[in-house]
């Protein structure tokens, strides 16, 4: 399913990042015009236009969604820090506030779009340790969940009841760097070629993961088709174990030697050194769409080694020269 070439203008808001450049770029590619809306411009330049937006409140921007074909909403602090009470304050408030900001845009304009897709989490299932979960299943507990439900419970009241509203929950995404703030690929390459790419913790916990040609198919599909409706699993259908996908990893490096990290380590080492939260390594799920399946999406990178290498491979990186 493609869409149609100049068929209205996409917003995407908070589309300044990684996941929204990668995005833009998808959807211009098929015709369509875009608008990101965001404090700051993407750092690379492309056929979208720039918006100002604080991601709180409304101003004149809310004319960018009058007659546009549809809404895309990724704004949100990042999570990839130490979680502070400050940090954790902001992680909410951020998408909760702009969330909100943007139900009150559409009700200001005259043509409000008439589908809104909105960015959530898979950790809203929490970290299960073996359970594969679903969209049936229940969520979790801890500030991830937390967060997620309360962002959806936020889309689910600032969406107009004529919208067609898609929600998609969105796990680990492999994706390759534009100068738009790095993909989680060139982190991981660098761990990988210093040999500290083995097992963290137990490296039994959960990596779900997804190609960024699958999540911005998924987007471009749930913008086109009137069919979807309510919460999807943004997540390849086979997820790993950590242990697994740093070995295929660095397979597809041809890197022999990956180091463990014990637990202890990433604790002290993650807030000291790479400023993040440990938990985020030494935790994980295991998340699978029992709709998409049944919907028939079929995914370009279902298998982890063929996404790593078609992802390294635009990259220019080739085995011979990893050291």
């Amino acid at each position: 399913m493609t869409a149609n070439s100049g068929t209205g203008t996409i917003i995407i808001a908070g589309g300044s990042g990684f996941l929204g450049v990668s995005l833009a770029t998808h959807l211009t590619a098929t015709g369509r015009s875009i608008v990101i809306l965001s404090r700051r411009p993407p750092k690379k330049n492309g056929p979208w236009r720039h918006v100002t937006w604080d991601a709180r409140s409304v101003g004149e921007w809310r004319g960018e969604l009058d007659g546009a074909a549809g809404l895309v909403n990724l704004a949100g602090r990042s999570v990839d820090c130490i979680k502070t009470p400050e940090h954790q304050d902001e992680i909410l408030r951020s998408r909760v506030e702009a969330t909100r900001a943007l139900g009150l845009a559409v009700r200001a304009v005259d043509n409000p779009p008439p589908v809104w897709v909105q960015m959530s989490t898979a950790h809203i299932y929490g970290d299960p340790p073996e359970v594969t979960c679903t969209e049936d299943s229940p969520f979790g507990c801890g500030l991830a969940p937390l967060v997620g439900r309360a962002w959806e419970e936020e889309f689910r009241t600032s969406r107009l009841p004529s919208q067609r509203a898609v929600i998609l929950r969105t796990s680990f995404v492999l994706g390759r760097d534009r100068g738009a703030g790095a993909g989680a690929l060139s982190k991981l390459r660098t761990i990988v070629r210093l040999g500290l790419g083995g097992r963290v913790g137990s490296g039994t916990q959960g990596m779900s993961w997804i190609h960024e040609t699958d999540l911005n198919r998924l987007f471009e599909r749930a913008l086109i088709d009137p069919n979807m409706q309510g919460p999807y699993i943004a997540s390849s259908p086979r997820p790993v174990s950590q242990r697994d996908f740093m070995r295929t990893l660095r397979r597809a490096l041809r890197m022999p030697i990956g180091l463990p990290a014990y637990s202890w380590m990433v604790r002290l080492g993650a807030p000291l050194f790479l400023r993040t939260d440990p938990d985020l390594a030494l935790y994980g799920r295991y998340v699978v769409s029992k709709r998409l399946h049944e919907e028939q999406f079929e995914f370009q990178f279902p298998q982890l080694g063929a996404a790593f290498e078609d992802l390294l491979k635009r990259r220019g990186i080739r085995p011979e020269n990893v050291r």
